[in-house]
């Protein structure tokens, strides 16, 4: 089969397609022939040498595909059949014709959904209810805020958060994607960065209050801002560090709003909690796709071949939801 590997740290240019072996599912695993998978943050930091695979996984790139069920491993309890339309979480190995996948990790697609926009769901849908609805328990009536606005992350977390009721605060860099976030996608509040000092504007335009929830991928960069923008009880979940690794964070801030700062990340966590997300995932968010609340959105399809140009749109910034590759 074809797949991606990285051949040293670097850009775009050290993505090389391959000829490899296919892989054989294990105990408990599925195989699926890959139709599209999906781009993430991720995978450009394992591209630039900053996020190696956990212990076990593949080497090739990429957190989630869609597909059909080409076969099992022994074991597979789950209830799926040969050629089955799905689409799966992926610890690696996404970037490839075919992948074998722990059934845990494994949905059908929901209804509505075309195979190929499917490859955009599983991993956002994953990130998102995980954090904002599992780890900061957001409720309906409270302020979330979100940075990023137009990246994978933060289409869903827009549509996934007005869809649970809460009132939804983003950021973005440029004016232009500050409109598409509260036309398109949906937005009470949105923020230019660029322009802006953001808890300030988030307490002009929010009635004085600062956000309940924010759901950051910056990390350090905006570490102390974020604990300033939170409002009393308020829960800050880091969950990217594109703006580093390290800050100075103000502890008495934090105690005198009695808030909390929790970080996760997804890729590392067991198959039984990936597992258990999943379902979260079909139970909840599922439905939301199906009527329309949640419309999944493709910025740009790329051959596998043209793996080296699907990375340099995704570093322009350019896009506004998810980039996929055609297998």
């Amino acid at each position: 089969m074809k797949a991606v590997y990285i051949s040293e740290p670097g850009g775009p240019e050290a993505l090389e397609v391959r000829e490899v072996e296919a892989p054989v599912p294990g105990p408990g695993e599925v195989l699926i022939d890959v139709v599209a998978a999906g781009l993430n943050r991720a995978d450009v930091q394992q591209r630039r040498g900053f996020y190696p695979p956990p212990p076990g996984a593949s080497d090739i790139p990429g957190l989630e595909v869609s597909g059909r069920i080409a076969g099992f491993g022994t074991g597979v309890t789950k209830a799926f059949s040969l050629g089955d339309k799905v689409v799966a979480l992926l610890a690696g190995g996404g970037y490839a014709q075919q992948v074998a996948v722990p059934a845990e990790q494994v949905l059908r697609v929901p209804d509505g959904v075309d195979l190929v926009t499917a490859a955009s769901l599983p991993e956002v849908s994953a990130t998102v209810y995980s954090n904002l609805i599992m780890t900061a328990q957001l409720q309906p009536g409270e302020t979330v805020l979100i940075h990023g606005a137009t990246g994978g992350i933060g289409t869903m977390a827009i549509q996934l958060a007005k869809a649970f009721g809460a009132k939804v605060a983003t950021t973005a860099g440029t004016d232009e994607k500050v409109s598409t976030a509260k036309a398109f996608l949906g937005a009470d509040i949105a923020i230019n960065y660029a322009e802006e000092d953001f808890p300030e504007s988030l307490r002009r335009q929010n009635g004085g209050k600062g956000a309940d929830v924010i759901l950051d991928v910056v990390g350090a960069k905006y570490l102390q801002q974020n604990v300033d923008a939170l409002a009393d009880y308020g829960r800050l979940v880091v969950i990217g560090l594109q703006g580093g690794t390290k800050g100075e964070l103000d502890l008495g801030q934090l105690l005198k709003k009695r808030a909390a700062l929790v970080a996760t990340a997804l890729r590392p966590r067991p198959v039984e909690e990936k597992g258990a997300i999943m379902n979260a995932v079909r139970d909840a968010v599922w439905p939301l796709v199906t009527d329309g609340r949640i419309r999944p959105l493709v910025a740009k399809t790329f051959p596998l071949d043209q793996v080296q140009a699907a990375h340099r749109y995704f570093d322009s910034g350019d896009h506004v939801g998810k980039i996929l590759l055609l297998m």
